[in-house]
């Protein structure tokens, strides 16, 4: 779970990191009242995409009228794909220096790792390409946490400001507290600044949740919806069904995540291109694929959906029953091919029979018919214009 930089700041607030003071608007009234007690301000688009500066999404303001026109301009543009519904308005830093700083979980070692660079303000992945000596990385033995004496060497190895060592410790500090309290699997700053009077201050700030720890914290689950930035995937999760969006147009049903993977693979090795990943899972009722289906079609650049179907507690008839509800409800108008096997496979494909959904003799076979109809559908397309 992503968190939008407002969220992750407030969190940053909570650990007594110092952040610049602000809040959320919705409405460029809204923005010039925030602006009112503020000052000059920065007019930050809430969306969960990178770049956003170089968009046009962060803009300056001098005054609360000039911050109600950069929030009119922000809210409802398009960036990278999303719209803009929300602006932090929050006060100007005067930047002497920016530097990044971050905790992210190092599987291969089973422990967190600070990392430390001079190089802030710009993408870490980029400067690990770039200059990956500039990154300074410290393991933190999960038995002792992050120690003082640890973010002092790695403080000077990174060569940051001397003079602002006391409060960057304190705010380093405070972005560990945040990732093991909130069961993070990364918590940063970019850029961790450090202003013209020789103080620091966190910029900006990414969190990024384990889904699997999200009962552990009501209070952030809640926002999870939010957190979702493309509109499919929001809906998705609202609905209970593990979809991640691909760039592709065709579409892809399973139920296992291994069984997924697969199906994409095949997808990619017959020429087609994956829309999705989408999982129904063990065990899914005829509702559940009815709404992986409606989910999936969701993506207006589908031309066909491959569903892979291994019955073990998953059973063949309820997944026909489904397909035959989504027939009944939706407007199926792409081809849908189906390999169907395991528990209750033959009760499924009796109920399937006379259908559109006659199941194929395997994945392979199945990914072929639906590229061959989506083929055919195309030229018919470019004949008649």
């Amino acid at each position: 779970m992503k968190l939008q930089e407002y969220m992750g700041k407030e969190l940053l607030r909570a650990a007594d990191v110092p952040v610049p003071p602000g809040s959320v608007a919705e409405t460029p009234d809204e923005a010039a009242e925030i602006a009112g007690g503020l000052g000059p301000v920065a007019v930050k688009a809430q969306v969960l995409v990178g770049g956003r500066g170089k968009a046009g999404g962060i803009k300056l303001a001098d005054t609360s009228e000039q911050a109600r026109t950069a929030a009119a301009q922000i809210l409802g543009m398009d960036l990278k794909g999303l719209t803009v519904t929300k602006v932090l308005v929050e006060q100007q830093v005067d930047i002497a220096a920016e530097y990044y700083a971050g905790i992210t979980l190092d599987r291969s070692s089973h422990r967190f790792v600070l990392m430390l660079s001079s190089m802030g303000g710009i993408d870490i992945e980029d400067v690990a390409v770039s200059n990956p000596e500039a990154i300074v990385k410290t393991s933190i033995d999960p038995a002792y946490g992050l120690q003082a004496f640890q973010v002092r060497r790695a403080m000077f190895d990174a060569n940051f400001d001397r003079v602002a060592f006391k409060d960057l410790q304190r705010i380093l500090m405070g972005l560990y507290r945040v990732m093991v309290d909130t069961d993070a699997m990364l918590a940063e700053i970019n850029p961790l600044a450090v202003t013209a009077n020789g103080s620091a201050i966190a910029a900006d700030a990414k969190v990024d949740l384990d889904d699997a720890a999200l009962y552990r914290h009501p209070d952030l689950a809640a926002g999870k919806a939010e957190s979702i930035g493309d509109p499919i995937e929001r809906h998705a999760s609202e609905q209970g069904v593990p979809y991640v969006k691909l760039d592709g147009n065709v579409g892809v049903i399973g139920n296992g995540a291994g069984l997924v993977m697969m199906t994409i693979d095949v997808i990619k090795q017959a020429g087609g291109e994956p829309a999705n990943f989408l999982d129904i899972g063990g065990g899914a009722r005829a509702d559940v694929v009815r709404r992986a289906i409606e989910t999936v079609l969701m993506d207006r650049q589908v031309e066909g959906i491959v569903m892979n179907i291994f019955g073990g507690i998953t059973r063949g008839d309820e997944v026909a029953k489904g397909l035959l509800e989504a027939a009944q409800t939706l407007d199926l108008s792409v081809p849908i091919a189906i390999r169907l096997a395991g528990t209750r496979e033959a009760e499924g494909r009796q109920l399937l029979e006379g259908s559109a959904f006659t199941p194929a003799p395997d994945l392979v076979a199945a990914t072929a018919t639906v590229l061959q109809q989506m083929k055919e559908r195309q030229t018919a397309a470019g004949g008649r214009r």
